[in-house]
């Protein structure tokens, strides 16, 4: 059950990982639709990838409202900063988005993840707890759905049986806050994404990945022979459905054993329409040229190979998004053309002017 709505107006906002894709583009929309909010970003802009892109997505927010925005350069495992930025800010919502990203990197990287995902979270839970908030809004993952063969993948379904440390780190935030939720009375939400791509994205995802390779003349790989699926979800939407629920806290209320019963709810937040990996390299490839980004008569035939699965990947990732629908009124709709069509354009002014 949803509270009463959170009027953010005038409200003390905490965003981690705000020079990050997401956190960045939340930003920029609660400066330009809030008025006298003020909004606190963290983020240790570690170099897992272009930090020249981190950098330009800080400059942006910078330019839309000064007065309103501080940005903190740190990590959320610093646990004497996160105490010191709570209690000297006293947030009202706190947005966790913050974490290391990435399935393949984890294989490869593990350190990383238990540092942010796991005790960066952890401070994070302990900062709400001894400085209550009105909400906790967290980021969660479709790769906590593991190799489930149920589709599409809803919150009802069990998520025991992550087939990468990240997904386990994420299935992990949900348990920790879980038990905060329970243990203090900490309203806080989940949001399972899936799959987010669009400008001044992520370029360790694949849509960027390929056209960085495609510029080089690289060939790209397309995994399990192209027989790979994922809800695309467009940034612009992921926002939309952050800032709803954002603005209402699950309710407080107590159980027959006088604690708390948990205000803690999980959302997916996906597009409810699975791309198959083929199709999507295709449009890719069309609006990379529509855009000039590539030539006309570029061969991607020559540039492609298909590839095995590789280990932590699953086949599909498809979003049930009828509780958000429900709840909110929301659904994300960006069609996938549409989308990449405002990458390619993005790629071609930033890199290629």
């Amino acid at each position: 059950m949803l509270s009463a709505n959170i009027e953010l107006n005038g409200k003390n906002v905490l965003v981690t990982g705000a020079a990050g894709f997401i956190g960045a583009n939340l930003v920029k929309r609660l400066l330009k639709e809030y008025s006298d909010i003020r909004v606190v970003g963290i983020d240790s802009i570690t170099d897992y990838y272009d930090v020249k892109i981190k950098h330009h997505r800080l400059d942006e927010i910078a330019a839309i409202a000064p007065n309103c925005w501080t940005f903190v350069k740190g990590s959320i495992a610093d646990k004497p900063l996160i105490q010191e930025l709570f209690a000297e800010h006293k947030f009202d919502v706190v947005v966790n988005l913050a974490a290391q990203a990435g399935v393949r990197y984890s294989i490869v990287n593990p350190d990383s993840y238990i540092e942010s995902n796991i005790i960066g979270f952890y401070n994070i839970l302990e900062a709400c707890r001894w400085n209550p908030v009105e909400h906790l809004v967290y980021a969660s993952s479709s790769s906590v759905y593991g190799c489930n063969e149920k589709i599409p993948y809803s919150t009802d379904d069990q998520v025991d049986n992550p087939i990468s440390l990240y997904a386990a780190t994420k299935k992990s935030n949900e348990l920790m806050a879980h038990a905060y939720s329970k243990l203090y009375n900490i309203p806080s939400t989940g949001l399972r994404f899936f799959t987010v791509y669009g400008p001044a994205g992520r370029p360790d995802m694949a849509y960027f990945g390929f056209t960085n390779k495609l510029i080089k003349g690289d060939k790209i790989q397309i995994f399990n022979y192209g027989n790979c699926k994922r809800d695309f979800t467009y940034i612009d939407d992921i926002v939309e459905g952050i800032l709803r629920v954002m603005q209402h806290a699950p309710e407080k209320e107590d159980g027959p054993d006088g604690l708390p019963v948990p205000p803690y709810n999980v959302y997916n937040i996906g597009n409810n329409n699975p791309e198959n990996l083929l199709e999507f390299v295709q449009i890719l490839q069309e609006e990379l040229v529509a855009a000039k980004v590539l030539p006309e008569d570029y061969d991607f035939d020559a540039h492609k190979e298909l590839v095995p699965m590789q280990a932590g990947d699953v086949p599909i990732t498809y979003a049930d998004t009828t509780p958000l629908e429900q709840d909110f009124g929301f659904k994300p709709s960006t069609p996938l053309r549409e989308g990449l069509r405002r990458f390619a354009e993005w790629y071609r002014e930033f890199y290629q002017k």
